[in-house]
């Protein structure tokens, strides 16, 4: 089914006003999968005028957020969690390079924590991945790339603290 955003924002609220836990998150994301397999819905949201971050829709009843991310150049980050949310990543366009962490140090006292690498995975079009509260990791692009991306509450309002990667 070709979704326009007001319908695809609707399911999501269906689905996470049904069961706002890791199973409807697992249903949204099933979701992220079948809009990106729509090309106009990706050249109407993430075309090359969206900038990183753009959020395209905002729940008024239950927070989460749907953004568009272009990305022209390469890019990479240190790990990082979503604090106390959580996000859904969805490959429309290049491939992101993901590693997951292990916590290895808690940020306290206004020092970063300290996070080990466990697994690298390729996110490749079409592919969508969920990452609940805590789940330490990292993007890394080696070119352009352009993602939807479902986040639990807007992570412009949420404070999060930074991890440095350890051997």
């Amino acid at each position: 089914m070709a979704y326009s955003l007001e319908q695809f924002s609707a399911e999501c609220h269906r689905i996470l006003k049904q069961d706002p836990g890791v199973e409807g998150r697992k249903q949204v994301c099933a979701l992220v999968r079948e809009v990106l397999k729509n090309d106009d819905f990706v050249a109407k949201h993430l075309g090359d005028d969206v900038p990183e971050r753009k959020v395209l829709y905002e729940d008024p009843e239950l927070g989460f957020c749907i953004l568009g991310h272009v990305y022209h150049d390469a890019k990479g980050s240190n790990p990082y969690d979503h604090g106390p949310s959580w996000a859904i990543y969805g490959q429309a366009r290049g491939e992101t390079v993901m590693t997951d962490y292990e916590p290895v140090a808690r940020p306290a006292n206004g020092d970063p924590g300290k996070a080990r690498a466990i697994k690298d995975y390729r996110l490749t079009p079409g592919m969508a991945y969920l990452y609940n509260e805590g789940d330490l990791h990292s993007p890394r692009r080696e070119g352009p790339t352009r993602l939807i991306r479902i986040e639990g509450k807007n992570l412009e309002k949420v404070q999060r603290f930074p991890y440095e990667p350890v051997t």
